[in-house]
């Protein structure tokens, strides 16, 4: 029994379910949307979610079967499973295949559209995979459409109209913490950092601060835009939502510290498990956000 759960734990690991808190994102429209009161709409978004769990996995899977013999030279990567030689890398790919089966597979059962969004999003990171994570500034902006996705499956994908404010906020966001982790793999690698990941000899530490304080400062002006506007007021009911302002502040800002002062910010979901004030921020603003709209 012992060594079958020794065998089987490698494949759930290269599945990096640590990381599939970001599929959150599919759940935000139903929070904004007032749809979490409808079971059906409730159930399709969390089916939409699990889908995308799924889907997100089997991309996992793929890009550790392509890249096992640059991970084996990383100081983090090189403790993954096929990096490591726990999972072979055809094993690895013909998961990722099964995987991403069942993701298609789940997010049919809820309608055709949110298994286009997931299926879309799957050709989008094979093509990542394939060329453009290799190209300065796409490889980017291929992970921060990868995350508009999963807020159209959970809007669009499920019958709830998107909120042009929610989806310029979430790029924006998702820009910022791509930037972010370029940045934090250049201060991490030093010398190296090309040789782990191509596209890093393309950007420099300073063109990399730009880019984070310019998308920063754009997500923060389009969130309190959209807390102030009165068509927010008269979607949710009260106009108080600027009270959530705040914690986006302190989570952005912490983000911004974590990165320049403490040598994090190479992985968001690491950042709000290892940092407490980050966590905070986080919570903070979602019970905030629930109070005043729930």
């Amino acid at each position: 029994m012992r060594r079958a759960l020794a065998r089987v734990f490698p494949f759930i690991e290269l599945l990096r379910p640590r990381q599939w808190i970001k599929n959150a994102f599919v759940l935000v429209g139903l929070i904004f949307g007032h749809a979490y009161r409808d079971p059906a709409l409730l159930h399709a978004g969390l089916s939409a979610t699990a889908a995308f769990c799924l889907a997100s996995g089997a991309v996992y899977a793929l890009n550790d079967a392509r890249d096992a013999a640059q991970d084996r030279d990383h100081p983090d990567k090189r403790d993954r499973p096929v990096a490591r030689s726990a999972v072979l890398p055809g094993e690895a790919l013909a998961l990722s295949a099964l995987t991403a089966t069942a993701a298609l597979l789940l997010a049919a059962s809820t309608g055709w559209l949110a298994a286009a969004i997931v299926a879309a999003y799957l050709v989008l990171n094979a093509a990542y995979t394939l060329g453009l994570k290799r190209i300065a500034v796409i490889d980017v902006v291929v992970i921060a459409a990868g995350f508009m996705l999963r807020l159209l499956a959970g809007t669009l994908g499920i019958g709830i109209e998107p909120s042009n404010w929610l989806l310029a906020c979430g790029f924006l966001l998702t820009l910022f913490l791509g930037f972010a982790k370029r940045r934090a793999e250049i201060a991490r690698l030093a010398g190296n950092a090309g040789r782990h990941r191509a596209v890093l000899e393309a950007y420099s530490a300073g063109f990399l601060d730009k880019a984070i304080m310019l998308c920063a400062a754009g997500m923060v002006a389009a969130y309190a835009w959209y807390t102030l506007a009165g068509e927010t007021a008269r979607l949710h009911g009260t106009g108080n939502l600027v009270l959530t302002l705040p914690w986006v502040l302190l989570g952005t800002l912490r983000y911004l510290y974590r990165l320049r002062l403490r040598g994090g910010g190479g992985d968001p979901t690491e950042e709000l498990l290892r940092d407490p004030w980050l966590a905070a921020a986080v919570a903070g603003w979602l019970a905030t956000v629930l109070w005043l709209i729930g």
